[in-house]
């Protein structure tokens, strides 16, 4: 059975955005710090740059290695939305889970899962396709979705944002993970694979 992988930029007091929505704020470094970053998070995880920049990074072409499908709530979809890139991830399968977006507002290429979120990644998790199914946020989704959630791949900024959307938004459910591999970068960014024990 495939897995659910929560994989997400947070900042040291665990936020994965502002209070407006924003992720512009999280350090990248400097320009040699931010490219040696990318270099080596973007060949391993190619399927999470969004379609429109797949070129600028030289990822064109590159097949997805991790996932073939996304999910996220309305918050982590509306900014593409928003700036004219309805359908984010067109080398993937995407699912918005919302229940005021509607589905003539996305592109034909974007399913729009009014409810039970639960359901659909119980669904996604048995379809044999090889790749496991990427969350991409936001916090509330993850909330609900924090029974199905195996393994969180945590891009660790070095940032205190004050407020905002936290990493997990949901009743208070004690789960535990363990951490399995951990890589920091010279910009201060630790990115960590935690596996549902």
């Amino acid at each position: 059975m495939r897995k659910l992988v929560y994989y997400v930029a947070v900042t040291l007091d665990g936020r994965i955005a502002g209070p407006g929505g924003e992720f512009d704020f999280f350090p990248l470094g400097d320009e040699r710090q931010a490219a040696a970053y990318s270099a080596w998070v973007n060949p391993l995880y190619p399927e999470t740059v969004p379609t429109a920049y797949r070129a600028a990074v030289g990822l064109t072409d590159v097949p997805n290695r991790n996932f073939d499908t996304v999910l996220m709530g309305l918050g982590s979809y509306r900014p593409g939305l928003d700036e004219g890139h309805p359908s984010p991830y067109a080398h993937l399968r995407q699912y918005v889970v919302s229940s005021t977006l509607r589905p003539d507002e996305a592109d034909p290429a974007v399913t729009v899962v009014p409810s039970d979120p639960l359901g659909l990644v119980r669904e996604l998790k048995a379809e044999d396709t090889g790749l496991d199914i990427w969350l991409c946020g936001g916090g509330k989704l993850a909330g609900a979705l924090l029974p199905e959630i195996d393994e969180l791949l945590i891009k660790s900024y070095p940032v205190i944002a004050g407020a905002g959307v936290p990493l997990v938004d949901g009743a208070f459910d004690p789960t535990v993970f363990d951490a399995a591999e951990r890589t920091a970068f010279t910009n201060g960014v630790t990115l960590t694979r935690f596996t549902r024990r």
